[in-house]
């Protein structure tokens, strides 16, 4: 990757605040460029961490610009639907074939083979530390002819989910050099990515011959802005067509033709500590359930840019209301005279206001509550050993598969890596491991909402709130994605009027 001395995130912000206009390109309407859509000004949240490699978090910035694409997408309900695979079937208890579209060339002019893929699924599979969509997967692609057959160690009824990760995107042999892998002119999308200026810009540019179709913009010109101030700035001033993650402090500050709240698929919720403490007990976990009132909390905290919870998974996921709610709670008990310890972190910026208010309305309820607020990096480990009561995370619900599945045992099952309310109940892990072994489809959304149920009336945890996400666009930028994934944002619709 070609890269130039960089400009750190602080010193970038701090520039775009004081003169906007030296952070982007000129515009379409004075380049000249609006009649074939002109180039769409972006400004990002978070800089490249790991060179935009496609097996770190970076791969979802590629996938926003539309510059390296994955055999399949997800729909809307999170089905699996063709991109760079055409179609595929499962051949055994442990294997799945896809098809790989013909016609197809990398952005250096060499074709899609099945023998790329194989190499792009094989390179994921053995990188160190594996992409999150493999951790703990036993996977290897094998190509023939036009078919990549993929083999797994265990039966699982998500290989097509899982390679619409980002992190398994598809792209040219000159991508991979040694342990680096360099995206620059190596994928297939309808962008090609020129140049990359380590933490401050890239640049892209439309791919003339995309196998999609025309593609309506000229380019893509990103400038990184981890200041979200600067961020909104930027639009309100004219200097960006595009800019994410506004936050809700700056979203009243712009029109309202300006902001689209998009629901995430990330729910704020109070995790209770079922193995020890007051909140061993049922009764005094279902008080707190009634004693919280979520939506004050999304008109105080959030002014109103969130959604109460009706459960863990919230609108970002379509079929989610179809769920039965709690079937089988225990009854409030008067509150416990002891003092309970509630923790949660600064990194997220509503948490801490979430967990005064949280402790507040508890008061008022009849417990007694203690705050611990640290950095999330120095508060994690107390939290999975079970150190506090309760715990207030913004946790996402939805992890790289589109699918639930995973966030419920990760977070419920009683051998669950991240289950910070010490959850052991066989009920909860008899649904969570019948939604995990159903084919996907319908029936594996009702399993989904089986094992939601089966730990809502336990209330281990109870929601509070969705998040949303803010995303500012310019008024005269035409099909920019909105999408609670945060996978697509610019595609080959999007244009500048």
């Amino acid at each position: 990757m070609r890269l130039r001395s960089s400009i750190p995130p602080a010193a970038l912000a701090l520039a775009c605040v004081l003169t906007l206009s030296g952070c982007f390109a000129a515009s379409p309407s004075d380049s000249g460029g609006a009649s074939d859509g002109g180039r769409i000004r972006v400004a990002m949240m978070n800089p490249p961490r790991s060179g935009l490699s496609p097996l770190s978090d970076d791969a979802f910035k590629l996938s926003r610009w539309s510059t390296a694409e994955t055999l399949v997408t997800l729909d809307r309900e999170g089905d699996a639907r063709p991109a760079l695979a055409t179609r595929w079937k499962r051949t055994g208890e442990r294997t799945w074939a896809f098809t790989i579209r013909d016609g197809v060339r990398f952005h250096d002019g060499t074709p899609l083979t099945a023998e790329a893929v194989e190499r792009s699924l094989t390179k994921a599979a053995g990188a160190a530390p594996k992409p999150r969509i493999l951790d703990g997967v036993d996977f290897k692609a094998e190509a023939k002819g036009r078919t990549v057959t993929v083999t797994t160690g265990e039966p699982d009824p998500l290989v097509p989910q899982r390679l619409s990760s980002p992190q398994l995107s598809v792209l040219a042999a000159k991508a991979y050099r040694g342990k680096t892998v360099d995206p620059v002119g190596a994928g297939t999308g309808a962008f090609v990515l020129k140049e990359a200026d380590g933490t401050s810009s890239a640049t892209l540019d439309r791919n003339e011959k995309y196998w999609g179709g025309p593609v309506k913009a000229a380019g893509i010109d990103v400038t990184f802005i981890p200041d979200g101030a600067a961020r909104a700035a930027a639009l309100r001033g004219g200097d960006a067509d595009i800019v994410e993650a506004i936050p809700v402090s700056q979203a009243s500050l712009l029109a309202a033709d300006q902001i689209t709240e998009v629901p995430m698929p990330r729910t704020n919720t109070l995790y209770l500590n079922t193995e020890k403490g007051v909140f061993k007990d049922a009764g005094q976990r279902a008080a707190v359930r009634e004693a919280i009132d979520a939506e004050a909390l999304v008109k105080g905290v959030y002014e109103g840019r969130a959604d109460v919870a009706e459960g863990l998974l919230g609108p970002a996921l379509p079929w989610a209301d179809r769920r039965a709610g709690r079937t089988d709670a225990a009854k409030a008990a008067e509150p416990s005279g002891d003092t309970v310890t509630i923790g949660t972190f600064t990194d997220r910026a509503e948490l801490p206001e979430v967990a005064a208010t949280l402790q507040q309305q508890l008061k008022d309820a009849g417990f007694k509550v203690k705050l611990e607020v640290r950095e999330y990096a120095n508060i994690e480990a107390d939290a999975l050993a079970g150190k506090f009561d309760a715990f207030i995370l913004s946790r996402a619900t939805v992890i790289d598969s589109g699918d639930p599945a995973a966030y419920l045992r990760s977070d419920f099952a009683g051998d669950g890596s991240f289950n910070i309310s010490r959850l052991a109940d066989p009920g909860v892990d008899k649904a969570v491991r019948k939604a995990e072994e159903t084919a996907s489809g319908d029936a594996r959304r009702a399993a989904v909402l089986d094992a939601e149920t089966a730990v809502l009336n336990t209330d281990a945890a109870i929601p509070m709130l969705h998040e949303r996400v803010i995303q500012g666009d310019a008024t005269d930028v035409v099909g920019s994605a909105k999408d609670p994934r945060e996978r697509e944002l610019i595609t080959a619709d999007t244009y500048v009027k």
